[in-house]
């Protein structure tokens, strides 16, 4: 069963991949496809808005079921932010180590450091039908970077005193908030396709 998963990112569509295959789903992006889907103008003001919109683009665009995922980083200290524009936080052409940077100088004299991830997937069917979640994992921000694994904001998010970018793939799946998104989205797929007959 192929579904498009509708991001060029490469981590996402990787951690999507290692959790969706279990279910006997295909996860193509459209790379993989051949097609581009454009830009998607993000107008949404939450997380499951904007995941929803850019699901059904693809959905609308391919014919087939697409999953999209809208995630970011929200610092306690930053009233939340940079919430849904954590991919923009430092500018349009601004890398990882950028957005990282700038976070931490926001904070250099703070002592809150609370902070929390959030990533919402939206899958949209052909026939009109979704399915929405949303996963967290709270932590704090450290003071400087630690590890190259992971990405985005993963070198400066602290887990249970442990830096995401010190984590490996399967124990970053196991507390993240895509991780934890994607096992409730899991969940209510499997439970959606045995309604429909899907695996017959």
């Amino acid at each position: 069963m192929k579904f498009i998963i509708a991001t060029n990112n490469a981590h996402k569509l990787t951690e999507l991949e290692r959790i969706l295959a279990p279910l006997g789903i295909n996860a193509v992006s459209p790379k993989d496809e051949g097609i581009s889907l454009g830009d998607v103008e993000e107008t949404g003001k939450t997380f499951l808005e904007n995941s929803f919109i850019k699901a059904q683009a693809a959905c609308e665009k391919t014919g087939l079921p697409a999953i999209a995922d809208d995630s970011g980083i929200c610092v306690d200290a930053l009233d939340g932010g940079p919430g849904i524009y954590s991919a923009r936080f430092a500018g349009e052409e601004a890398s990882d180590a950028d957005r990282n940077d700038l976070i931490l100088e926001k904070l250099k004299d703070c002592e809150n450091r609370g902070a929390h991830y959030t990533a919402a997937i939206t899958c949209v069917f052909p026939n009109g039908d979704k399915l929405q979640v949303e996963g967290k994992c709270f932590g704090e921000i450290a003071r400087e970077p630690y590890g190259d694994g992971g990405f985005g904001y993963d070198p400066i998010f602290l887990y249970d005193g442990k830096s995401f970018g010190n984590f490996t793939p399967e124990e970053k799946d196991r507390v993240s908030h895509r991780g934890n998104a994607l096992r409730m989205m899991q969940k209510k797929l499997k439970e959606y396709l045995e309604e429909n007959n899907a695996y017959k």
